[in-house]
């Protein structure tokens, strides 16, 4: 599997809808001091707005006195937030109503959660540029040229492509990042010092169906022997969906443009910590064998959707889970206690229909899991232990289909 893939299946959002969980939801949410002093109240746009992480910034929009309207096609959730105004189109200029219901209209501050193609978020940008102050394009670490060094900021060189008309993201995604890194051009030559690029690595937290992060509270919980990737000490970022779309929240109210890693969490990271955590949260004592990651790929097991999340820190995958978010701090972004974010996401899944837990969309198959331990146990005692091919992993829906941001 190449790179790009990976880097792809890693960094997209996941396509999952957000319940309105409202104020109080947000108050009880775990993020560490005061909130905030409340700026000017905002008319703010969301292009999108009832995937994953739009509807967080609804709710953290709402709760600091905002005015909200989403601007979509109404076929994803539509009954989410009866009380917010929603105007129906297509992003696509050329389809249906495209962009007509945005005409004329004047807001604060833009949120573009679903751009993809280059074509697509310049048309939008540069019809709302005479009547907007400011666009926030949710972009992604991906549009970096590559990971391979550790602790990189923003300044760091970023994906090209050959062809920047192409509206694919190619046989193996492997256009995703250079198509970001695009969008975030289209925006900037619209509004001209009035652009906030954001990138994300790993959005996590309750609600998110794609069950990268999910997959490793879960797993833990069901308890038994659980194959862990790596060492513990191999480093790990993520970023609460929540902690994410409050901090964009703030950029609104202080009108605060730039180019930002959006990674987390507050604190250096392991997959160590973290499968600690899930022990405090779940409170199960299930036993973790760890396996090299290099013997792990000789098996076929490359990281992608097998060992969602996990890169090993080595090579071209160096600096993955090694960004700087100095930058992003510095304006405010904040981090809530990495054991909420645990906590809610396994509280989350627990909660959903029977028929869904019984289908993780993201980890390891319980019999292949079973499988490796196996091999690894005959391995270490000197036994040969044949490698055996992963099982072709579920496609990954391409973004333009979901309708996930960033």
């Amino acid at each position: 599997m190449t790179s790009s893939r990976r880097k792809f299946l890693q960094y997209s959002l996941a396509g999952a809808s957000l319940l309105a969980l409202g104020p109080e939801a947000l108050a009880a949410s775990g993020n560490k001091g005061a909130a905030p002093k409340k700026g000017p109240k905002k008319k703010i746009l969301i292009l999108g707005g009832t995937g994953f992480l739009g509807p967080a910034v609804v709710q953290a929009a709402q709760a600091r006195g905002h005015t909200l309207t989403l601007f979509n096609r109404g076929k994803t959730r539509p009954e989410l937030f009866p009380n917010v105004e929603k105007l129906r189109g297509d992003r696509d200029p050329n389809k249906d109503e495209g962009l007509k219901a945005l005409k004329g209209r004047k807001w604060d501050a833009v949120v573009d959660t679903s751009g993809y193609y280059p074509r697509i978020v310049k048309a939008s940008a540069e019809l709302l540029a005479p009547n907007v102050k400011q666009y926030l394009f949710i972009s992604s670490v991906s549009a970096y040229a590559s990971d391979k060094t550790p602790h990189e900021d923003e300044s760091g060189p970023t994906a090209t492509m050959a062809d920047p008309t192409l509206e694919t993201m190619g046989k193996e995604y492997e256009f995703y990042g250079a198509l970001k890194r695009l969008c975030e051009e289209a925006a900037e030559a619209a509004l001209p010092g009035r652009v906030a690029n954001v990138r994300p690595g790993y959005i996590v937290g309750p609600e998110d169906r794609s069950d990268r992060f999910t997959y490793w509270p879960v797993r833990f919980d069901k308890g038994g022997e659980m194959l862990a990737p790596g060492t513990p000490n191999d480093p790990l970022q993520i970023i609460d969906v929540r902690d994410l779309a409050e901090w964009l929240v703030l950029l609104i109210e202080g009108n605060t443009n730039g180019v930002f890693n959006a990674v987390g969490p507050g604190q250096a990271w392991t997959m160590g910590a973290m499968l600690d955590t899930c022990r405090q949260v779940s409170g199960k004592d299930t036993k973790l064998t760890w396996i090299p990651a290099d013997w792990l790929e000789k098996q076929g097991e490359t990281g992608d959707m097998r060992l969602p999340i996990y890169m090993p820190p080595v090579g071209n995958s160096a600096g993955t889970h090694l960004r700087s978010n100095a930058k992003a701090v510095k304006t405010g972004l904040k981090f809530r206690p990495v054991d909420v974010t645990v906590r809610d996401t396994l509280a989350y899944f627990k909660g959903l229909p029977e028929e869904r837990r019984a289908k993780m969309r993201a980890g390891l198959p319980p019999e292949r899991e079973t499988e490796l331990l196996a091999l690894w146990a005959k391995a270490k005692d000197g036994k040969a232990a044949p490698a055996t091919p992963a099982a072709p992993a579920t496609p990954a829906t391409p973004p333009a289909a979901s309708g996930k941001g960033g």
